[in-house]
Order: C-alpha cells, then structure tokens, then sequence
C-alpha cells in the first residue's frame, strides 16, 4: 500500500476477522475491494490469545463474544486497515447501530501462515495486539446462553451452511430485531 495521501492514512489499524470477512466467505468481498484500492493488507493466518466464544445466530452470522475464558482459541485473518477502509468495515459491521463493537484482542500468529499482500511492508507480521468485531455487549451474554454455552475453534465452510447474505434476509426487521427473534425462541 503506498501512501499517495501520507502514511498517517495507511495501515493504521490492525483487524481481527474470524467470520464472513475472511477468505471464500461472503462477506471477503469488502475485503478485496479495500485491498484493491490500497486500504487492507493480508497480514497472515492468526489465532487469539486466549479462549473466546464464537458462536453462529441468525442466519449462521457468526459472532465473537467479549467473554475471555470461555469458548476456544479462535482462528481467523489479520488484516492493516487504512483509517478509509475501517470507516468501510465498519458501517459492514454496524458498529453505529448496535450490532457488533470494535475492541481490542491479542493475537498469536500461525507458523507458517504469515504472509503480507501488497507492497511487501512486513511491519506488522508479528503483531500480537489488533482489534475484533465482538457482538455487541446488549445481547452477547444471551447469545452465549442460546449457542449452550459452546463455541467453536473456527467459522469454516461447514458453520457457514446456511447462511443467509443480508439482502436475502427480510427487510422489514432490523438486524437487531432478527437477533432479538432467534434470542427469544
């Protein structure tokens, strides 16, 4: 990524992703896109610190609880985001309306599976503090409760069965509304 408007601008960030976001998931789109502008970066293969839950809701949107110690070691994407691209990531994740949190999280990265796309800038290869779309604090400990108290290691091909992409969903329910629908039945 090569800073045309200053490097304060570029790379500033460091995302988390475990669910749609990543590769071959629905939601990776955003991402090539920002990648293709300059805005992200693939830093490489990373998995969380310590045990978190992440769980499926509805549609099988995958979720990651603010619930340190419980859950597993989750596996997910590390992504430098420019300020332009996380302003993008998140209006995806609705972090304005109540959906999910954007929050700190430590990261260990995965032997093997680093690798920065880009202009080679390796800077952040080993990078251990990033931030994470966590579900927002108003029903995660519901849906911890809903998902059984169970969370997975990984949102692979298998958990994404059944998802449902956004514009496939009814439209006359918010998003909150249709996680206040599968948290009630």
């Amino acid at each position: 990524m090569v800073a045309e408007d200053g490097e304060d601008e570029r790379r500033a960030n460091l995302i988390f992703t475990y669910g749609t976001l990543k590769r071959g998931f629905s939601n990776h789109a955003l991402m090539q896109e920002l990648m293709q502008t300059g805005d992200a970066a693939l830093v490489g293969t990373y998995r969380t610190a310590e045990k978190f839950p992440l769980v499926c809701g509805p549609y099988r949107v995958p979720f990651l609880l603010n619930l340190p110690g419980c859950g597993q070691r989750v596996l997910g994407e590390l992504y430098a985001v420019s300020f332009k691209g996380l302003a993008r990531m998140d209006e995806l994740e609705g972090t304005t309306r109540g959906h999910y949190e954007r929050l700190p999280i430590q990261l260990e990265p995965q032997p093997h599976e680093i690798h920065v796309d880009g202009d080679g800038d390796d800077d952040f290869a080993n990078a251990t503090r990033a931030e994470a779309y966590y579900a927002h604090r108003s029903y995660a400990m519901e849906m911890w409760r809903k998902n059984g108290k169970k969370g997975l290691s990984g949102y692979t091909e298998r958990e994404a069965r059944g998802y449902v992409k956004r514009k496939e969903r009814p439209q006359n329910l918010s998003f909150l509304d249709h996680i206040r629908l599968f948290l009630s039945d």
